[in-house]
């Protein structure tokens, strides 16, 4: 027992021998550590191989994340600096600027993309279910409804959305299906049936519905302001019929959602109430605003956003009027489709 006492013993004080090392180990990396801070200070460069990864302190990893951020940005600035005093020197013959890379200059091109000469197209559009508007032979009427039993901010959503669209009348369903409402508005001659649809007191959905033979577009509601919630609005729009203005809608998809838009409003808009509703796609996000302009001089345009203003992405376009059991669908929005990047745009 004692022998083995005396071994227990021994193997503690190898043990407490072994310790001192290992104390002056952590001791020399944390030195090192604080070696290559004093060089990020003084400008040294760090070793290919180093990631701030690799420190284990969360705190002096995140302060050498902060420094090696604020050196990038001054080697930036520094490039920035010198590359203007070259083109400087240069004059005319310095060499053109980069253009900056974006998500929209980077899109992969679309083989649906529109040509405005194309003959195809001028046929579809002399033959689709909007052409009797654009030959002038009907002039548009909507009505704007929303799901059963909307809250005050949808209401309020609506009323100014039926002073932004001439011709626009707002009416509550009252638990009536939208089988029931369409041949009720085809009879009474509206050309579009609009319905608000809302989630948790905000308004989240928009079926946009032309009659009498569709299509039926489905979009997503984001980002809605209304005009109490603008900063630097102007004064309520007036009765004028605004104009419209419809941007970058480039693919047969976009030109038939873009020709869908235009029908709402009537054709001749009247210049002396100088109002604007813009509809402008930008990377399948649709941004409508609504503003008033003055020219100050012959150089010069003041701009006065009006509102409401809200983001629209299209979640399906059906053909003919709304069917949710039996509708044929032109497009749908696939959330998970494989070949989906942030490149590909399809409006």
């Amino acid at each position: 027992n004692h022998i083995v006492c005396k071994k227990k013993g021994k193997t503690k004080k190898l043990k407490q021998k072994v310790k001192p090392d290992e104390a002056a180990v952590q001791e020399m990396d944390q030195a090192e550590i604080e070696v290559t801070e004093t060089k990020s200070e003084s400008g040294a460069c760090f070793p290919p191989t180093f990631s701030v990864s690799e420190i284990k302190n969360k705190q002096r990893r995140h302060a050498m994340f902060l420094k090696l951020k604020e050196e990038k940005r001054k080697q930036k600035l520094e490039l920035k600096k010198k590359k203007k005093k070259e083109r400087k020197v240069l004059g005319d013959q310095a060499p053109p600027k980069e253009v900056p890379k974006t998500i929209e200059n980077q899109r992969i091109y679309d083989e649906t993309t529109v040509n405005p000469e194309d003959e195809e197209v001028a046929f579809d559009e002399g033959t689709d279910e909007f052409s009797a508007y654009f030959n002038q032979l009907t002039n548009p009427k909507v009505l704007i409804t929303t799901s059963d039993r909307p809250r005050g901010r949808t209401v309020r959503f609506c009323e100014q959305l039926a002073t932004v669209v001439p011709h626009a009348h707002v009416y509550y369903r009252r638990g009536l299906a939208l089988k029931r409402v369409i041949p009720q508005c085809i009879s009474r001659g509206f050309t579009y049936l609009m319905v608000i649809n809302e989630d948790r007191k905000v308004p989240n959905g928009l079926i946009l519905c032309h009659l009498p033979d569709g299509p039926t577009a489905h979009f997503k509601i984001s980002s809605v302001r209304l005009r109490k919630e603008m900063k630097r609005r102007g004064k309520d729009p007036t009765e004028h019929v605004p104009e419209v203005i419809l941007n970058n809608f480039s693919t047969r998809l976009g030109h038939s959602i873009g020709r869908m838009f235009a029908a709402l409003f009537p054709h001749d808009p009247q210049f002396v109430g100088r109002q604007v509703a813009t509809f402008h796609n930008q990377r399948d996000f649709i941004f409508f605003r609504f503003h008033r302009y003055i020219f100050k001089n012959e150089k010069k345009v003041g701009m006065q956003e009006l509102g409401p203003r809200f983001t629209l992405k299209l979640r399906s376009l059906q053909k003919g009027t709304f069917d949710s059991k039996f509708g044929e669908y032109e497009w749908v929005h696939k959330r998970h489709e494989m070949d989906s990047s942030r490149r590909k745009f399809h409006l």
